[in-house]
């Protein structure tokens, strides 16, 4: 080792002694795993610099060569991986990546042309491309398949971390040879490969973070830190590569929560004596909108990933070259979220409202202020808790035949699981006798007068007269009105498996004329998927006896002054199980429709013609896709109330086969110019919980109420809801035309159109079934004797239906300002514009006015980053925006549903230097600001053109959530 290297190792040892806490980076990857199988630098298709272009400075420099590092080189390597592959793509590589303290990967494709993110929990999470939803997308790691701990296919990307990535590639058109690619769009994660990296480096990252402001919760921290560690070598004379890497993120979180539940206008009523009751005062504000119920929390969370990877190269001659991958991630994640909940509807504990000041929204008249009078809160502590845990592994085998000939093997397993555990828990003010329940529906319940103040946009504020924190007036117990929820909790445990094993089997052979070459092989996916939810109610004990908390559990009160409400009664709900609540398990058809298992083998024959003629390159291929799918669930067999529900075991599926045609052209017009042109036949495979073969039955006894009924009348009383075994996918036709310009290695403009005619689309959809075997209920004895009941009802499930289109326009683009002189060398921007549209109505009811929007399509998305790059010194600035749009959260009971999601808008900045000699050479300190305008999250009420709207047609506020700028101070070190 030189002294340069011995003082380096030397700084980094004191670096590591003397700091007090670890925090984590990226490591400087600068060469990109190929897909398994393919041929060309970096291992992409075509990867030949097309005539014409300017050549890709890039690449491995000569030892006197000036070398392009930090910003630029990220936006060079990623303008190279789009310019180079014959499919249209978009990419952002290991630099790019490794220069922005991401939480992971789904922050940085984020920012890619036609991508728009989905924040879950305040962090991006799932992806969709071109304005359809994640499930149309599928996820490849170094171009395998990869299992979800999501309900469906959809892939959550926060369980990949930036640091261990060398590229992404997003492909917008389908390449032949690579199997499972999806209807919207494939992203493939890759990581670095040894032998091409070609030399030794070591990289270390640590960083710290925080979240602004004081911690949420007593008993979550809002202080973090990541660290990270890459080491790449060779060996045997360059003929063994290893790569490792570690990655270690324990990144808190929290967030400020409202919801509003509806909006309704209340006249006046009588009470049971017919005595007149004012509900609204003043008389002015009659017929107000006013919130009919509302909820305030806070949320905070711990986040702790580990993650591993480990990349075993042997290359002995040019005849053989193997390569094994193997990536391991463990994610556990605790959520405590504490506040109180209150329904302000007179119908549920007589509740007026009083001192009502009014506003004008969109021509309608909407409570702006006032007091209620009569709110029971309920007090809520929750505990939430996640782990996650995936396993990937590949093997990849290359053999040369001979000098045109190449036979390519690759082995892969990935397997994903979840187990969650979902824990609520309810108090209020006041200590009754007993438990709140129909019989004796006010135990315990105290009513309180609270004044309110609502904005248009933003956080309300609420007064409250009572004190939520005082533990001598708070008891453990049900508040509900109507008699209240019939339990005092619930918990539940989600869990999640998913397994797929795949066999990758291709050759290539090279010719010279207008083909260049021919890839013919075939594929087998097989996939398991299962997925169970055990629900339990919680009773306090004693007959449901509403009981104080002991002080030895009780935390510091939790402040909801955000909102204005005040300090609530705080504790560990997991605390006080096995003391105060007893575990009732609930079997009715919900649970049993929760839990479902997933079956699917398929069979993926590709051929593959390469194009290279003169200034025309591209490919002509197809696959034959052959699946077969099974399902296991129940047909929940018995309504009787009060029994045991007997499930029955039932089994259903299909097989069908698919024929996908692709064409991706390139025509060089020279000077950097380009021309795009593809088309080809998509498809992506339907949501396994929508595969699910469960039947939940009803029976309507009223039938005859409503129509003549002699003896000898046939009534179809029964009907069901539940899965579909036998879906079929989701198939498109694409077309896509886009233009290139390449003016230098980090300058390019691009202008592109898609039009996707999606065929078919799986939506709810009703049929019949046959309900014999399942033993009619007493009920039954309501429809009058001699009518016939007919075993044949109707069956409501998703099926596939009627399509539509999907079309857009995406301009993007980076420019280098030294392009126009050198002293701006260093100053660039890249940015892109998306613009999308669809007509697809995913429903059977024909009336216009009741269009369903599909998950995921946002109208507008934008992306803008402006950096500074010189001498050592970095900074940059991103801005990424999307319109509203529909997307899928979970909702109550741990089941999963849609929400309309409004537009985001999030902005972020860092600022960093690295030394550029001596022997701190390599040595670089990073300061970022995520979230930096602290960027709210939205939902409004109702879904498509449903829910309260204003006289003009304007929508109302649902959902107000804030999750805090998030700043992090770190160091990184390599060699």
């Amino acid at each position: 080792m030189d002294c340069v290297r011995a003082r380096r190792v030397t700084t980094l040892i004191s670096l590591l002694l003397g700091s007090t806490a670890l925090m984590p980076g990226a490591m400087a990857q600068e060469a990109a795993a190929p897909v398994p199988g393919t041929t060309g630098p970096a291992g992409q298709p075509g990867g030949d610099t097309a005539a014409g272009d300017p050549q890709d400075t890039t690449a491995a420099p000569a030892d006197d060569a000036i070398v392009v590092t930090g910003i630029r080189r990220g936006v060079a390597d990623a303008i190279s991986l789009k310019r180079n592959n014959t499919s249209i793509v978009e990419a952002i590589s290991a630099e790019d990546i490794g220069k922005l303290p991401d939480v992971s990967i789904a922050e940085s494709i984020a920012r890619l042309p036609g991508l728009a993110a989905q924040r879950v929990a305040g962090r991006a999470q799932v992806i969709s491309i071109r304005g359809l939803a994640p499930d149309f997308t599928t996820t490849l790691l170094n171009g395998r398949q990869q299992a979800s701990s999501g309900d469906n296919r959809a892939v959550e990307f926060d369980q990949y971390p930036a640091e261990l990535l060398s590229s992404v590639v997003i492909y917008k058109t389908p390449d032949a040879q690579i199997a499972g690619m999806g209807l919207s769009g494939t992203a493939d994660l890759r990581t670095v490969r040894p032998l091409a990296f070609g030399k030794q480096a070591f990289a270390v990252n640590v960083r710290g973070e925080k979240t602004e402001g004081s911690k949420l919760n007593d008993d979550i921290r809002n202080i973090g830190y990541r660290v990270s560690a890459s080491y790449i070598d060779q060996f045997a004379n360059g003929t063994i590569g290893v790569a490792l890497g570690y990655a270690r993120i324990d990144s808190p979180s929290g967030n400020r929560h409202y919801k509003a539940y509806g909006y309704e206008a209340f006249g006046d009523q009588t009470d049971a004596n017919g005595a007149p009751v004012n509900i609204v005062r003043p008389d002015g504000a009659d017929g107000a909108l006013l919130i009919n119920g509302q909820e305030v929390f806070v949320t905070s969370r711990s986040n702790v990933r580990d993650a591993f990877i480990g990349i075993l190269e042997w290359q002995p001659s040019d005849y053989v070259h193997s390569t094994l991958d193997v990536y391991y991630s463990k994610f556990r994640q605790n959520e405590v979220t504490r506040g109180a909940q209150w329904f302000s509807n007179p119908f549920a504990d007589g509740l007026t409202f009083t001192d009502v000041a009014t506003g004008d929204r969109g021509g309608s008249k909407v409570a702006a202020g006032g007091t209620q009078i009569g709110a029971v809160p309920i007090v809520r502590n929750d505990n939430n808790r996640r782990n996650d845990e995936l396993f990937s592994a590949g093997l990849n085998n290359e053999f040369r035949l001979d000098d045109r000939t190449q036979f390519f093997a690759d082995l892969s397993y990935s397997m994903n699981k979840r187990d969650e555990q979902i824990l609520e828990t309810y108090a209020g003010y006041g200590l009754g006798v007993g438990g709140v329940t129909p019989t004796t529906p006010n135990i315990g319940r105290t009513l309180d007068n609270i004044a309110f103040e609502t904005p248009v946009d933003g956080f309300p504020t609420y007064g409250a007269g009572l004190n939520y924190a005082d533990a001598n007036r708070v008891s453990l117990g049900d508040r509900a009105p109507w008699g209240g929820w019939g339990h005092d909790g619930a918990i539940r445990y989600p869990k999640v498996d998913e397994k797929v094993y795949a066999l990758d089997l291709r050759l290539t052979h090279e010719v010279e004329g207008f083909f260049s070459g021919f890839d013919v092989g075939v594929n087998w996916t097989h996939r398991s998927k299962a997925k169970t939810v055990s629900d339990n109610d919680l009773f306090l004990k004693n007959g449901r006896q509403q009981v104080l908390v002991d002080s030895s559990f009780l935390l510091t009160p939790t402040n909801l002054g955000f909102a204005g409400f005040g300090n609530v009664l705080t504790f560990n709900p997991a605390d006080l199980l096995d003391r105060y609540y007893d575990i009732a398990p609930i079997r009715d058809a919900n649970f049993y429709d929760k839990n479902w298992s997933i079956l699917e083998d398929v069979i993926t024959w590709h051929a593959k013609a390469n194009i290279d003629w003169g200034r025309l390159k591209g490919n002509v291929g197809v696959q034959v896709v052959n699946q077969d799918q099974s399902s296991v669930g129940v047909v929940i067999n018995g309504l009787e109330p009060g029994q045991p529900i007997v499930p029955q075991r039932i089994r259903d599926g299909a097989s069908y086969t698919d024929v996908l045609p692709s064409l991706n052209l390139i025509y060089d017009l020279g000077g950097g110019h380009r021309l795009r042109f593809a088309a080809s036949k998509t498809m992506a495979r339907p949501r396994m919980d929508d595969m699910r073969a469960n039947v939940a039955p009803g029976f309507n006894s009223l039938v005859c109420s409503g129509q003549p009924c002699a003896p000898g009348t046939i009534v179809n009383p029964w009907s069901a809801s539940g899965g579909n075994g036998k879906l079929k996918p989701w198939r498109a036709d694409a077309l896509d035309a886009a233009y290139e310009w390449y003016i230098n290695p980090t300058t390019y403009l691009s202008i592109a159109g898609f039009y996707k005619n999606i065929k078919t689309y799986i939506y709810q959809q009703s049929g019949t079934f046959d309900f014999s075997g399942i033993p009619l209920p007493t009920t039954a004895n309501a429809i009058p004797a001699g009518v016939v009941i007919s075993n044949i009802g109707q069956i409501t499930l998703p099926a596939n239906g009627n399509g539509g289109s999907v079309k857009g326009l995406e301009f993007s683009g980076a420019f280098n300002f030294g392009t126009l002189a050198s002293v701006l060398d260093g100053l660039g921007v890249q940015g892109s514009l998306s613009l999308t549209e669809s007509n697809l109505n995913p429903t059977s009811n024909p009336d216009p006015t009741q269009a369903v929007r599909i998950p995921g399509l946002s109208g507008t998305v934008y992306n803008l980053t402006g950096y500074y790059e010189r001498a050592g010194f970095q900074a940059r600035i991103s801005q990424r925006y999307r319109s509203g749009f529909k997307g899928e959260v979970v909702q109550l009971f741990a089941t999963r549903g849609f929400t309309e999601i409004l537009a985001d808008k999030q902005v972020d900045a860092q600022i960093g230097y690295t030394v550029q000699g001596g022997a701190l050479e390599g040595l670089g300190v990073l300061f970022q600001v995520n979230n930096l305008t602290n960027s709210p999250y939205r939902t409004r009420l109702g879904l498509d053109g449903g829910g309260t709207k204003t006289s003009d047609g304007g929508s109302l506020l649902e959902t107000y959530e804030t999750y805090g700028r998030q700043f992090l101070l770190g160091f990184n070190y390599r060699f």
